[in-house]
Protein backbone atom coordinates (compact mmCIF):
# COMPACT_ATOMS: atom_id res chain seq x y z
CA UNK A 1 0.00 0.00 0.00
CA UNK A 2 1.09 3.54 -0.74
CA UNK A 3 0.39 6.61 1.39
CA UNK A 4 -0.43 9.78 -0.53
CA UNK A 5 0.62 11.98 2.41
CA UNK A 6 2.43 14.90 0.78
CA UNK A 7 2.86 17.87 3.13
CA UNK A 8 1.60 19.82 6.14
CA UNK A 9 -0.44 23.01 5.82
CA UNK A 10 -1.46 25.68 8.31
CA UNK A 11 -5.24 25.95 8.51
CA UNK A 12 -4.97 29.65 9.30
CA UNK A 13 -2.21 31.29 7.27
CA UNK A 14 -1.71 28.55 4.68
CA UNK A 15 2.02 28.09 5.25
CA UNK A 16 3.33 24.78 3.87
CA UNK A 17 5.67 22.46 5.76
CA UNK A 18 7.38 19.21 4.69
CA UNK A 19 5.80 15.93 5.70
CA UNK A 20 9.17 14.67 6.90
CA UNK A 21 9.54 17.05 9.88
CA UNK A 22 7.89 16.54 13.33
CA UNK A 23 6.23 19.97 13.33
CA UNK A 24 3.36 20.45 15.79
CA UNK A 25 1.73 23.84 15.18
CA UNK A 26 2.37 26.56 12.61
CA UNK A 27 5.75 28.19 13.17
CA UNK A 28 4.39 31.49 11.86
CA UNK A 29 1.01 31.91 13.56
CA UNK A 30 0.89 29.03 16.10
CA UNK A 31 -2.43 27.74 14.71
CA UNK A 32 -3.49 24.20 13.77
CA UNK A 33 -1.71 22.43 10.93
CA UNK A 34 -3.26 19.66 8.84
CA UNK A 35 -1.78 16.68 7.05
CA UNK A 36 -2.46 17.02 3.33
CA UNK A 37 -2.49 14.41 0.59
CA UNK A 38 -2.03 14.24 -3.17
CA UNK A 39 -5.72 13.67 -3.72
CA UNK A 40 -5.56 14.10 -7.49
CA UNK A 41 -3.13 11.21 -7.83
CA UNK A 42 -5.05 9.16 -5.26
CA UNK A 43 -8.27 9.77 -7.19
CA UNK A 44 -6.77 8.19 -10.30
CA UNK A 45 -5.17 5.26 -8.49
CA UNK A 46 -7.41 4.34 -5.54
CA UNK A 47 -10.98 3.08 -5.83
CA UNK A 48 -13.33 3.08 -2.86
CA UNK A 49 -14.26 -0.49 -3.76
CA UNK A 50 -10.92 -1.82 -2.49
CA UNK A 51 -11.71 -1.27 1.18
CA UNK A 52 -14.38 -3.95 1.54
CA UNK A 53 -11.73 -6.66 1.21
CA UNK A 54 -9.48 -5.22 3.92
CA UNK A 55 -9.35 -5.82 7.67
CA UNK A 56 -12.12 -4.09 9.67
CA UNK A 57 -10.00 -1.40 11.31
CA UNK A 58 -9.15 2.21 10.55
CA UNK A 59 -5.91 1.32 8.76
CA UNK A 60 -7.99 0.01 5.84
CA UNK A 61 -7.70 3.67 4.72
CA UNK A 62 -3.89 3.60 4.82
CA UNK A 63 -3.58 5.60 1.60
CA UNK A 64 -5.18 8.61 3.30
CA UNK A 65 -3.27 8.38 6.58
CA UNK A 66 0.07 10.07 7.39
CA UNK A 67 2.27 7.01 8.03
CA UNK A 68 4.56 6.34 5.06
CA UNK A 69 5.77 2.83 5.95
CA UNK A 70 3.11 0.36 7.10
CA UNK A 71 5.76 -1.39 9.22
CA UNK A 72 5.46 1.60 11.57
CA UNK A 73 1.74 1.12 12.20
CA UNK A 74 0.93 0.70 15.90
CA UNK A 75 -2.49 -0.89 16.03
CA UNK A 76 -4.70 -2.69 18.53
CA UNK A 77 -7.54 -3.17 16.04
CA UNK A 78 -9.11 0.28 16.40
CA UNK A 79 -11.84 1.56 14.12
CA UNK A 80 -14.67 0.22 11.99
CA UNK A 81 -16.98 0.49 14.98
CA UNK A 82 -20.63 -0.50 14.47
CA UNK A 83 -23.48 1.77 13.48
CA UNK A 84 -26.66 0.73 15.26
CA UNK A 85 -30.14 1.55 13.97
CA UNK A 86 -31.83 2.72 17.15
CA UNK A 87 -35.47 2.12 16.26
CA UNK A 88 -36.83 1.83 19.81
CA UNK A 89 -35.12 5.02 20.94
CA UNK A 90 -35.99 6.77 17.70
CA UNK A 91 -39.68 5.96 18.12
CA UNK A 92 -39.55 7.40 21.64
CA UNK A 93 -37.84 10.61 20.47
CA UNK A 94 -39.95 11.02 17.33
CA UNK A 95 -37.14 10.24 14.87
CA UNK A 96 -37.76 7.60 12.21
CA UNK A 97 -34.13 7.07 11.15
CA UNK A 98 -31.89 7.33 14.20
CA UNK A 99 -28.38 5.85 14.04
CA UNK A 100 -25.71 5.56 16.74
CA UNK A 101 -22.06 4.97 15.88
CA UNK A 102 -20.61 3.34 18.97
CA UNK A 103 -16.97 4.22 19.58
CA UNK A 104 -16.91 2.28 22.85
CA UNK A 105 -16.02 -0.76 20.71
CA UNK A 106 -12.49 0.61 20.22
CA UNK A 107 -9.64 -1.19 22.05
CA UNK A 108 -9.39 1.39 24.85
CA UNK A 109 -13.19 1.84 24.94
CA UNK A 110 -13.28 5.30 23.36
CA UNK A 111 -12.71 7.11 20.07
CA UNK A 112 -9.38 8.38 21.45
CA UNK A 113 -7.85 5.07 20.35
CA UNK A 114 -8.04 6.21 16.72
CA UNK A 115 -6.08 9.40 17.25
CA UNK A 116 -3.45 7.75 19.39
CA UNK A 117 -2.95 4.90 16.94
CA UNK A 118 -2.23 7.41 14.16
CA UNK A 119 -0.10 9.73 16.28
CA UNK A 120 1.98 7.04 18.02
CA UNK A 121 2.58 5.37 14.66
CA UNK A 122 3.89 8.65 13.24
CA UNK A 123 6.02 9.38 16.29
CA UNK A 124 7.49 5.90 15.95
CA UNK A 125 8.25 6.68 12.29
CA UNK A 126 10.09 9.83 13.43
CA UNK A 127 12.08 7.63 15.86
CA UNK A 128 11.02 9.71 18.86
CA UNK A 129 11.05 7.66 22.07
CA UNK A 130 8.97 9.63 24.59
CA UNK A 131 5.56 11.29 24.38
CA UNK A 132 3.42 13.45 26.63
CA UNK A 133 -0.26 14.37 26.60
CA UNK A 134 -2.73 16.32 28.73
CA UNK A 135 -5.97 14.39 29.08
CA UNK A 136 -9.39 14.57 30.67
CA UNK A 137 -9.22 10.77 30.86
CA UNK A 138 -9.68 8.65 27.75
CA UNK A 139 -6.88 10.17 25.68
CA UNK A 140 -4.44 9.38 28.48
CA UNK A 141 -5.58 5.79 28.67
CA UNK A 142 -5.29 5.45 24.90
CA UNK A 143 -1.79 6.94 24.75
CA UNK A 144 -0.63 4.69 27.60
CA UNK A 145 -1.85 1.62 25.70
CA UNK A 146 -0.48 2.53 22.28
CA UNK A 147 2.86 3.73 23.64
CA UNK A 148 3.16 0.42 25.49
CA UNK A 149 2.45 -1.47 22.27
CA UNK A 150 5.08 0.60 20.46
CA UNK A 151 7.69 0.20 23.22
CA UNK A 152 7.70 3.95 23.87
CA UNK A 153 7.53 5.85 27.14
CA UNK A 154 4.50 8.04 27.78
CA UNK A 155 3.74 10.76 30.32
CA UNK A 156 0.09 11.54 31.04
CA UNK A 157 -1.09 14.76 32.72
CA UNK A 158 -4.66 14.58 34.07
CA UNK A 159 -6.77 16.84 36.28
CA UNK A 160 -7.14 15.32 39.73
CA UNK A 161 -10.88 14.86 39.16
CA UNK A 162 -10.47 12.81 35.97
CA UNK A 163 -12.58 9.62 36.03
CA UNK A 164 -11.17 7.01 38.40
CA UNK A 165 -11.32 4.32 35.70
CA UNK A 166 -9.07 6.26 33.33
CA UNK A 167 -6.61 7.09 36.10
CA UNK A 168 -6.31 3.38 36.89
CA UNK A 169 -6.09 2.55 33.19
CA UNK A 170 -2.98 4.73 32.93
CA UNK A 171 -1.40 3.75 36.25
CA UNK A 172 -1.32 0.02 35.49
CA UNK A 173 0.65 0.52 32.26
CA UNK A 174 4.25 1.62 31.99
CA UNK A 175 3.08 5.24 31.63
CA UNK A 176 3.87 7.99 34.10
CA UNK A 177 0.67 9.49 35.53
CA UNK A 178 0.81 13.11 36.73
CA UNK A 179 -2.30 14.45 38.46
CA UNK A 180 -2.74 18.20 38.11
CA UNK A 181 -4.55 20.63 40.39
CA UNK A 182 -6.70 22.42 37.81
CA UNK A 183 -8.33 21.83 34.43
CA UNK A 184 -7.12 20.18 31.23
CA UNK A 185 -5.62 23.48 30.07
CA UNK A 186 -3.45 23.49 33.20
CA UNK A 187 -2.47 19.90 32.44
CA UNK A 188 -1.54 21.05 28.94
CA UNK A 189 0.85 23.66 30.25
CA UNK A 190 2.68 21.03 32.29
CA UNK A 191 2.68 18.49 29.46
CA UNK A 192 4.17 20.92 26.96
CA UNK A 193 6.64 22.17 29.54
CA UNK A 194 8.01 18.66 30.08
CA UNK A 195 8.09 18.01 26.34
CA UNK A 196 10.07 21.20 25.69
CA UNK A 197 12.44 20.51 28.57
CA UNK A 198 13.15 16.88 27.68
CA UNK A 199 12.77 16.90 23.89
CA UNK A 200 9.61 14.75 23.94
CA UNK A 201 6.69 14.97 21.50
CA UNK A 202 3.57 16.52 23.02
CA UNK A 203 0.21 15.25 21.72
CA UNK A 204 -2.10 18.00 23.01
CA UNK A 205 -5.41 18.09 21.11
CA UNK A 206 -4.98 19.72 17.67
CA UNK A 207 -1.55 21.00 18.71
CA UNK A 208 -0.04 18.40 16.40
CA UNK A 209 -1.41 17.17 13.05
CA UNK A 210 -1.70 13.41 13.51
CA UNK A 211 -4.40 12.63 16.08
CA UNK A 212 -6.98 14.37 13.88
CA UNK A 213 -6.03 12.02 11.04
CA UNK A 214 -6.98 9.01 13.13
CA UNK A 215 -10.23 10.68 14.15
CA UNK A 216 -11.13 11.53 10.55
CA UNK A 217 -11.46 7.82 9.80
CA UNK A 218 -14.84 8.01 11.55
CA UNK A 219 -15.96 10.06 8.56
CA UNK A 220 -14.64 7.52 6.05
CA UNK A 221 -16.33 4.72 7.96
CA UNK A 222 -19.68 6.48 8.20
CA UNK A 223 -19.69 6.88 4.42
CA UNK A 224 -18.56 3.33 3.70
CA UNK A 225 -20.90 1.72 6.24
CA UNK A 226 -23.85 3.65 4.80
CA UNK A 227 -23.10 2.63 1.21
CA UNK A 228 -20.98 5.72 0.45
CA UNK A 229 -23.83 7.96 1.47
CA UNK A 230 -23.91 10.39 4.38
CA UNK A 231 -26.66 11.05 6.93
CA UNK A 232 -28.64 14.29 6.94
CA UNK A 233 -27.14 15.28 10.29
CA UNK A 234 -24.24 14.27 12.53
CA UNK A 235 -24.57 15.15 16.21
CA UNK A 236 -21.26 15.26 18.05
CA UNK A 237 -20.33 15.89 21.71
CA UNK A 238 -17.57 18.47 21.65
CA UNK A 239 -14.67 19.30 23.94
CA UNK A 240 -11.35 19.81 22.16
CA UNK A 241 -13.03 19.15 18.85
CA UNK A 242 -10.86 16.65 16.96
CA UNK A 243 -13.86 14.43 16.29
CA UNK A 244 -16.08 16.96 14.54
CA UNK A 245 -13.06 18.56 12.84
CA UNK A 246 -11.75 15.19 11.66
CA UNK A 247 -15.10 14.06 10.24
CA UNK A 248 -15.52 17.36 8.37
CA UNK A 249 -11.99 17.01 6.94
CA UNK A 250 -12.81 13.46 5.80
CA UNK A 251 -15.99 14.63 4.05
CA UNK A 252 -14.05 17.24 2.07
CA UNK A 253 -11.36 14.70 1.14
CA UNK A 254 -13.91 12.12 0.00
CA UNK A 255 -15.62 14.75 -2.17
CA UNK A 256 -12.30 15.58 -3.85
CA UNK A 257 -11.65 11.88 -4.37
CA UNK A 258 -15.06 11.48 -6.02
CA UNK A 259 -16.14 8.86 -3.47
CA UNK A 260 -19.21 10.77 -2.29
CA UNK A 261 -21.48 13.40 -3.76
CA UNK A 262 -24.60 15.27 -2.87
CA UNK A 263 -25.53 17.31 0.15
CA UNK A 264 -23.18 17.39 3.13
CA UNK A 265 -24.61 16.53 6.55
CA UNK A 266 -25.41 19.28 8.99
CA UNK A 267 -22.87 19.21 11.82
CA UNK A 268 -24.19 19.81 15.33
CA UNK A 269 -21.79 20.68 18.14
CA UNK A 270 -23.08 19.64 21.57
CA UNK A 271 -21.55 20.97 24.79
CA UNK A 272 -22.29 20.77 28.49
CA UNK A 273 -24.21 23.66 30.01
CA UNK A 274 -21.38 24.09 32.53
CA UNK A 275 -18.67 24.35 29.85
CA UNK A 276 -19.90 25.74 26.55
CA UNK A 277 -17.39 28.14 24.98
CA UNK A 278 -18.21 27.03 21.43
CA UNK A 279 -21.97 27.34 21.90
CA UNK A 280 -21.43 30.83 23.29
CA UNK A 281 -19.29 31.74 20.28
CA UNK A 282 -21.88 30.30 17.88
CA UNK A 283 -24.66 32.31 19.51
CA UNK A 284 -22.49 35.41 19.11
CA UNK A 285 -21.83 34.48 15.45
CA UNK A 286 -18.10 34.48 16.18
CA UNK A 287 -15.42 32.29 14.60
CA UNK A 288 -13.38 32.18 17.81
CA UNK A 289 -14.40 31.24 21.34
CA UNK A 290 -13.52 32.92 24.60
CA UNK A 291 -12.14 30.70 27.37
CA UNK A 292 -14.85 29.40 29.70
CA UNK A 293 -14.34 30.33 33.35
CA UNK A 294 -14.71 27.60 35.98
CA UNK A 295 -15.88 24.73 33.72
CA UNK A 296 -18.10 22.16 35.43
CA UNK A 297 -19.58 18.96 34.00
CA UNK A 298 -19.56 15.23 34.75
CA UNK A 299 -18.65 14.62 31.08
CA UNK A 300 -14.87 14.75 31.38
CA UNK A 301 -14.35 14.83 27.62
CA UNK A 302 -16.46 17.98 27.32
CA UNK A 303 -14.80 19.84 30.19
CA UNK A 304 -12.47 21.81 27.91
CA UNK A 305 -12.56 25.55 28.65
CA UNK A 306 -10.73 26.59 25.48
CA UNK A 307 -9.80 24.81 22.25
CA UNK A 308 -7.02 25.77 19.84
CA UNK A 309 -9.20 24.43 17.01
CA UNK A 310 -12.23 26.57 17.91
CA UNK A 311 -12.33 28.18 14.46
CA UNK A 312 -12.19 24.79 12.72
CA UNK A 313 -15.08 23.43 14.80
CA UNK A 314 -17.19 26.52 14.21
CA UNK A 315 -16.30 26.55 10.49
CA UNK A 316 -17.71 23.02 10.19
CA UNK A 317 -20.91 24.07 11.95
CA UNK A 318 -21.35 27.24 9.88
CA UNK A 319 -20.41 25.68 6.53
CA UNK A 320 -22.77 22.74 7.04
CA UNK A 321 -25.75 24.79 8.18
CA UNK A 322 -25.65 23.11 11.57
CA UNK A 323 -25.88 24.54 15.05
CA UNK A 324 -24.43 24.39 18.57
CA UNK A 325 -26.51 23.76 21.71
CA UNK A 326 -26.03 22.73 25.33
CA UNK A 327 -27.41 19.99 27.56
CA UNK A 328 -27.27 19.68 31.34
CA UNK A 329 -25.49 16.96 33.30
CA UNK A 330 -28.84 15.66 34.57
CA UNK A 331 -30.09 15.40 30.99
CA UNK A 332 -26.97 13.44 29.97
CA UNK A 333 -27.58 10.85 32.68
CA UNK A 334 -31.32 10.70 31.94
CA UNK A 335 -30.63 9.87 28.30
CA UNK A 336 -27.83 7.42 29.10
CA UNK A 337 -30.41 5.50 31.15
CA UNK A 338 -33.09 5.87 28.48
CA UNK A 339 -30.75 4.53 25.79
CA UNK A 340 -29.61 1.45 27.70
CA UNK A 341 -33.22 0.71 28.68
CA UNK A 342 -34.41 0.90 25.06
CA UNK A 343 -31.39 -0.18 23.00
CA UNK A 344 -29.06 -2.03 25.37
CA UNK A 345 -26.24 0.42 24.62
CA UNK A 346 -24.38 1.79 27.65
CA UNK A 347 -23.33 5.23 26.44
CA UNK A 348 -20.89 7.54 28.17
CA UNK A 349 -22.34 10.87 29.40
CA UNK A 350 -21.03 12.55 26.23
CA UNK A 351 -23.00 10.01 24.19
CA UNK A 352 -26.06 10.65 26.34
CA UNK A 353 -25.65 14.33 25.51
CA UNK A 354 -26.11 13.62 21.80
CA UNK A 355 -29.31 11.64 22.43
CA UNK A 356 -30.74 14.48 24.50
CA UNK A 357 -29.59 16.98 21.88
CA UNK A 358 -31.38 15.11 19.09
CA UNK A 359 -34.66 15.62 20.94
CA UNK A 360 -33.90 19.30 21.53
CA UNK A 361 -32.90 19.85 17.90
CA UNK A 362 -36.12 18.20 16.72
CA UNK A 363 -38.20 20.40 19.05
CA UNK A 364 -36.34 23.47 17.76
CA UNK A 365 -37.05 22.51 14.15
CA UNK A 366 -33.35 22.21 13.34
CA UNK A 367 -33.75 18.58 12.26
CA UNK A 368 -36.73 16.78 10.75
CA UNK A 369 -38.40 13.64 12.08
CA UNK A 370 -37.72 11.85 8.77
CA UNK A 371 -34.06 12.90 8.51
CA UNK A 372 -31.33 10.32 8.92
CA UNK A 373 -29.66 11.37 12.16
CA UNK A 374 -26.32 9.91 13.25
CA UNK A 375 -25.19 10.28 16.86
CA UNK A 376 -21.63 9.65 17.99
CA UNK A 377 -21.17 7.80 21.26
CA UNK A 378 -17.53 8.56 21.98
CA UNK A 379 -16.87 6.06 24.77
CA UNK A 380 -18.12 3.47 27.22
CA UNK A 381 -20.39 4.21 30.14
CA UNK A 382 -18.40 1.67 32.15
CA UNK A 383 -15.67 4.28 32.54
CA UNK A 384 -18.09 6.62 34.33
CA UNK A 385 -19.64 4.29 36.89
CA UNK A 386 -19.07 6.74 39.78
CA UNK A 387 -21.22 9.44 38.13
CA UNK A 388 -23.84 7.16 36.57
Amino acid sequence: MKSYFSHLECTNCGKIYPSTEPIRTCLSCSKVIYARYDLEQAKSEVSKTIFSSRAPNMWRYFELLPVLDNNNIVSLGEGFTPIHKADNLGDNLGLSNLLIKDESFNPTASFKARGMSAAVSKVKEFNIKELTVPSAGNAGGALAAYAAKAGLQSHIFMPQDAPEATQKEVSITNATLNLVDGFINDAGVQSRGLANEKGMFDLSTLQEPYRAEGKKTMGYEIAEQLGWNLPDAIIYPTGGGTGIVGIWKAIKEMEQLGWISGKRPKMFCIQAEGCAPLVQAFNQKSRFAKAWANPKTIAAGMRVPSAIGDYLILDAVYESGGSAITVTDDEMIEYVKKTIAMEGLFLCPEGGATVCASKKLLDLGLINEKDSILLLNTGSGFKYMEVI
